[in-house]
């Protein structure tokens, strides 16, 4: 099993910057992706950003510029770096991991809300 917790959300102007960070553990050796998707109301969760194992990234086109995911594998902690935030950008984020080892499995974390007044 694996354990993802979120923190880092907040209200913010819009033009403001946050950052989350999502903290992974127990199995965490078997995690082979991470991710943020974020889930605005009355709308489907949608990924934001993804990060490899290898350090390869891959963002939503609404954010590219923006936001920068990145890990620190030393402190088993995975960021979401956010500028120039739009209203737009208020939703639940949420952390997400993809593990191959030793089942191929999905984790969640339980979400931290961002809201981006204007």
């Amino acid at each position: 099993q694996v354990q993802l917790v979120e923190s880092g959300g907040g209200l913010v102007q819009a033009g403001g910057s946050l950052r989350l960070s999502c903290a992974a553990s127990g199995h965490i050796f078997g995690i082979n992706a991470m991710a943020w998707y974020r889930q605005a109301p009355g709308k489907q969760r949608e990924l934001v950003a993804r990060v490899t194992n290898g350090g390869s990234t891959i963002n939503e086109d609404s954010v590219k510029g923006r936001f920068t995911i990145s890990r620190d594998n030393g402190k088993n902690t995975m960021y979401l770096q956010m500028n120039s935030l739009k209203p737009e950008d208020t939703a639940v984020y949420y952390c997400n991991a993809d593990s191959i080892l030793p089942t191929t499995n999905t984790y969640w974390g339980q979400g931290t809300q961002v809201t981006v007044s204007s």
